[in-house]
């Protein structure tokens, strides 16, 4: 079977009957291949087992519309084939291989290759426009003005990935359309002026529509000296037309992949890159909870509202587009005729950075060039200081409201006449409503607004220290996040994502889905307990995965150095009742393509066997992709959310099911038929936490102490700190000794009545603090690392210490803390 498409690679499936002997040798023999109708070569060739049962069956359709079938994909060449899955088969059914057909169209390789040709063409450039600066830095500093951003390098470089991206777009839809003339006769290297040309194609290009892609590009542009725009262009032009020798045409995210790599702010505004097949997993998840839609209907799926409320550069929007493309195209759909309604009515998002509604635009534009549409819902919220003395905080001001003024709206040729200094032209009122979307989908900033760090760098508060905003401004937007974000899932601890989270179910409709990439302290922090909390009540048919590996990529975002999760949940309706449960994945690696997602979702999506962490220590049911175990999903329950859900990020789902054994007072362990009874006590039945450090030496808290080095006489003695070199034992001496401030010697008096002998850790690691409970030999008073622990009988300080640093009270205290 040869299967092709204008815009992707062709794509073979050799089919055999089991047992199939020689089904894989004769697909990888395809590879390299030329298809004689349109010159294109074989780069993906899949091997299909049908089984046996189905060759004599009198309706051959009906028979293969629910056999199940194995097969395995492979890509590259004849010479060096690589296989998916390396070892074993997939399963599944024509639905199924109908998708790994529509993925293996867009070859890896090339989508690589062309990520990696646009990324030095706009460092080449870049390096232009930052000679520019040098000379003429008036130029670069309009140019910063346009895109909202500060005259920086990295501004520069995100100037430059706009144009080049324009370029790449242009070459695409040249002769699609009447009188679009393609590069090499606009700015080719015998045209006069290419500045000119180009921006007279631009305007007629504008004049069809695809604002969200040439508007800015158009500003930028007008904005260089002939010469420079000449050198730029000509680099640039070069560099789109490698790009489209590659053969990608339908890897949409191409820019924003780039892009995530030059922002700015990401520091501050801790935005990170949904990595492609994240994303893919996700939107795959999300979209299977939309119940009740007709898929086969486009006037159903143009009711649909999508939103992404920090959408960045588009990958997830982007994402859930081609999960709903693809659904309404199984069903007997035209994908391209739905591009209208998804750009003009489904798909709503919302960013701070003009660049990156920018990139979204053109992502979701590039989605099926040949259809235009007219204004899009994308919008550039305000965020900062404004001229009348206030400030705004982004999409976060939708949290008590169900409408924004937009700075811009860079799709709607009517309200966009101009470039970022055009305001009053350019502004135009969104309507957000609260309750009024199916999926609200995002991976919202993590920043946290209660790091006050880089003092001198003039940041007070880092969640709002983007866009060189000032101490007063960080103060004041702060302030309001306060007030806007009152009696909601909002901790400072946990930072912006927890405030965009409420943001989410308050736009969301009942039975509706929300779908977030979160920190994982999202899962079991203290600080997300109110979001836990609103899961476990307002949602059902929760989903979380979760990455258990022994190596650092345990994100689904580029970049992070944290671990992260995936959330999907949908809102109960009236009279609904959650589950009380959740399902649990612990992946034991990201998904490293597209396909490679395409059977996580699957596997996740279809069991419908799964164990439960109630069941003993068996584990959980294993997911494979081919031979592979993947992973292991589990079910269990949601409603204890104050010490966090423990299920998440395991890679042996036993142990889990022990530690839940053992907070039930009993000891199950693996091979072995029946639980022993073993009573156990929570901390506070038997005795008491300490209080806070801070209200030892703070001087906020009004604290009698300061704290000095340690002495053998010390009379307020104090184990303080972390040292790994001194906690190998659990006998520990005091590091620190308090010193009585004047005048406050009663209430030191007062606070030396926490004093203990126990303390348990305040920072639990896997390395380098291997103790979960130290002793002194004296009373000392515990610090940021080891709060106290008071018992009235001394006999407990022992027995608590040892139960601690046991394998058994290991376990414990791993269950119930953040790790």
């Amino acid at each position: 079977i040869l299967v092709t498409e204008d815009g992707r690679a062709p794509v073979v499936i050799e089919a055999e009957f089991m047992p199939a002997a020689t089904v894989e040798p004769e697909a990888r023999e395809r590879l390299g291949l030329v298809v004689e109708s349109n010159g294109r070569t074989i780069e993906a060739a899949i091997a299909l087992r049908y089984p046996a049962a189905i060759r004599q069956a009198d309706d051959l359709r009906a028979a293969l519309s629910s056999a199940p079938i194995s097969y395995c994909v492979f890509t590259g060449s004849a010479d060096d084939p690589q296989r998916f899955p390396e070892s074993g088969w997939l399963d599944g059914g024509l639905d199924d291989l109908a998708d790994m057909v529509r993925l293996v169209s867009v070859p890896q390789s090339a989508v690589d290759r062309a990520a990696n040709i646009l990324q030095e063409g706009i460092e080449a450039a870049s390096r232009h426009l930052d000679e520019l600066g040098r000379l003429r830095g008036g130029v670069t500093a309009d140019i910063a003005g346009l895109l909202g951003m500060a005259n920086v390098p990295q501004t520069r470089r995100m100037a430059c990935a706009i144009l080049a991206n324009a370029l790449v777009f242009h070459e695409r839809i040249a002769g699609m359309h009447a009188g679009v003339k393609p590069l090499a006769q606009v700015c080719g290297d015998g045209v006069d002026n290419p500045q000119a040309e180009t921006l007279a194609a631009w305007v007629d290009i504008l004049e069809i529509n695809y604002w969200a892609i040439f508007a800015i590009a158009k500003d930028i542009l007008e904005q260089l000296p002939s010469g420079d725009a000449a050198n730029i262009l000509r680099l640039l032009r070069n560099t789109a037309q490698s790009v489209g020798a590659t053969g990608v045409e339908n890897a949409h995210d191409l820019t924003g992949r780039i892009f995530q790599r030059l922002i700015a702010d990401r520091k501050y505004l801790a935005t990170f890159y949904t990595l492609p097949a994240s994303a893919a997993l996700l939107a795959r998840l999300a979209v299977a909870k939309m119940e009740s839609v007709d898929w086969s209907s486009a006037e159903a799926i143009g009711k649909l509202r999508i939103g992404d409320f920090a959408c960045g550069t588009g990958a997830l929007l982007s994402a859930v587009y081609e999960q709903i493309a693809a659904r309404h195209e199984r069903a007997g759909g035209n994908a391209a005729a739905l591009h209208r309604v998804m750009m003009e009515e489904v798909l709503y998002g919302c960013d701070v950075m003009p660049s990156a509604v920018h990139i979204t635009g053109s992502t979701l534009s590039g989605v099926e060039p040949r259809e235009t549409f007219g204004n899009s819902r994308l919008y550039i919220v305000p965020y900062g200081r404004k001229e009348d003395g206030s400030v705004e905080i982004g999409s976060l001001e939708l949290l008590q409201r169900s409408d924004v003024l937009t700075l811009l709206n860079t799709s709607n040729p009517a309200m966009r006449t101009g470039s970022k200094s055009a305001v009053t032209a350019a502004q135009v009122r969104a309507e957000i409503p609260h309750e009024g979307y199916d999926l609200v989908i995002m991976n919202p900033p993590f920043t946290s607004d209660t790091k006050h760090r880089d003092s001198e760098e003039g940041v007070l508060n880092a969640a709002f220290a983007a866009f060189d905003s000032g101490i007063s401004a960080q103060e004041d937007m702060a302030k309001r996040l306060k007030r806007l974000a009152k009696d909601t899932t909002y901790h400072g601890h946990a930072g912006l994502g927890s405030a965009f989270v409420e943001l989410a179910h308050r736009k969301v409709r009942p039975g509706g889905v929300v779908a977030f990439v979160l920190p994982f302290t999202a899962i079991n922090g203290a600080s997300w307990g109110k979001f836990r909390e609103l899961l476990a009540t307002k949602y059902t048919d929760i989903t979380v995965a979760s990455i258990a590996t022994e190596n650092y990529d345990m994100s689904f975002s580029s970049d992070t150095g944290i671990a992260e999760c995936l959330v999907v949940a949908r809102k109960l309706v009236t009279g609904e009742k959650s589950s009380g449960r959740g399902k649990f994945i612990s992946q034991r690696r990201r998904p490293g393509s597209f396909v490679d997602a395409q059977e996580f979702a699957k596997a996740i999506l279809g069991d419908t066997s799964i164990r439960q962490l109630e069941d003993g220590p068996y584990g959980g049911t294993q997911i494979y992709c081919g031979s592979e175990v993947a992973g292991e999903l589990l079910t269990a329950p949601t409603s204890e959310d104050r010490n966090g859900w423990g299920a998440a990020r395991i890679l042996d789902y036993s142990v889990a099911q022990v530690a839940h054994q053992l907070t039930t007072g009993r000891l199950w362990l693996p091979a072995i038929a029946e639980a022993l009874e073993l009573p156990m006590a929570k901390v506070e039945d038997v005795g008491q936490r300490g209080i806070d450090h801070q209200f030892f030496v703070s001087a906020v808290h009004k604290a009698p102490f300061s704290r000095v080095a340690s002495s053998p006489t010390a009379t307020y003695p104090s184990l303080w700190n972390h040292n790994a070199e001194n906690e190998t034992r659990i006998v520990c001496l005091p590091d620190s000794q308090m010193m009585v401030l004047p005048g406050m010697e009663a209430r030191a008096a007062e606070l030396w009545k926490v004093a203990s002998y126990s303390h348990i850790t305040q920072d639990f690691r896997f390395n380098s603090q291997p103790l979960v409970a130290a002793f002194t030999e004296q009373k000392t008073i515990g610090g940021t690392a080891w709060p106290n622990v008071i018992f009235a009988n001394k006999q407990f300080d022992y027995a608590f210490s040892l139960w601690c640093n046991s394998t058994l009270g290991l376990l414990s205290f791993w269950w119930n803390s953040n790790r």
